[in-house]
C-alpha cells in the first residue's frame, strides 16, 4: 500500500523535484525530503516555492511547444 503511493506521488509532482535533481545533479529524494522537512520549520514557505516552480516549469514548456509549431510552418 505505501508503495503505491510513493509511486502515485512521484509520477504526479509536477516534475519540480526531476527538474532540479537534474539541473544540480542531486537525488531527487534528498529534494522532497528538503522541502518536506523545510515546510515544517518554515510553515510552508518551500511549499508556495515548490508550486511557483511547478507552475513556471508548465508555462515554460507550453511556450516551447507554441515555439516549435511556428516553426514547422
Amino acid at each position: 500500500m505505501l508503495d503505491r503511493i510513493l509511486i502515485f506521488f512521484e509520477r504526479y509532482s509536477f516534475g519540480v523535484c526531476t527538474y532540479l535533481g537534474e539541473k544540480f545533479k542531486i537525488s531527487q529524494t534528498k529534494i522532497r525530503l528538503f522541502f518536506i522537512y523545510t515546510s515544517f520549520l518554515a510553515v510552508g514557505f518551500p511549499l508556495v516555492f515548490y508550486f511557483f516552480a511547478a507552475f513556471f516549469l508548465d508555462i515554460r514548456n507550453y511556450i516551447k511547444k507554441i515555439r516549435f509549431q511556428f516553426k514547422e510552418i
